[in-house]
């Protein structure tokens, strides 16, 4: 699933969003406000992610695999402001609703969607997967997140830059 991206960038453009040039996502809970006009939200420690500069990605060399380079229309759009507030406090409420029903290896499509119906989300925007993937669009607030595996993860978003909502794009350029 997808997590936070920390940039979204067009074809043929070289971008290094991590060392080694591969792409580096961010998930939402762990999220932390380094965007300009970014605050920290309740309950968020502020810290400072260490960004990447010109000597260190000097440093790593040249990008000579162009996977993330083709794949960076995937990215999903960060939140900022306000709207990241609500994307993490969004996230902490699906993950305490969706935890004890993961807990009772109730991941059933019809459990998981009854939970986030519970929580306020129209039936219509909730998208339940068999194997407990689940993606909500609320509306220029992307929630993605998977009740398999040994814990509950929930990412929010902004979206993609091509322009199809919450829906993961498929092709590139």
């Amino acid at each position: 699933m997808a997590a936070l991206a920390v940039l979204a960038a067009g074809c043929g453009t070289t971008h290094v969003d991590a060392p080694g040039g591969t792409a580096a996502r961010t998930p939402a809970a762990t999220a932390v406000a380094t965007a300009q006009g970014d605050h920290p939200c309740p309950g968020e420690t502020p810290t400072r992610t260490p960004t990447a500069t010109a000597s260190n990605a000097e440093a790593t060399g040249p990008v000579t695999d162009h996977y993330a380079e083709n794949h960076a229309f995937k990215a999903p759009l960060p939140l900022h402001g306000e709207r990241r507030c609500e994307g993490l406090e969004a996230v902490r409420r699906i993950k305490a609703a969706l935890e004890p029903v993961r807990a009772r290896y109730q991941v059933d499509p019809d459990g998981i969607r009854k939970a986030l119906v519970g929580l306020g989300y129209p039936a219509d925007k909730v998208k339940v997967q068999r194997g407990g993937e689940f993606l909500i669009d609320a509306t220029g607030l992307c929630l993605s997140g998977s009740t398999a595996g040994e814990a509950t993860t929930v990412e929010a978003f902004a979206g993609y830059a091509e322009g199809t909502g919450c829906e993961e794009p498929r092709g590139g350029h």
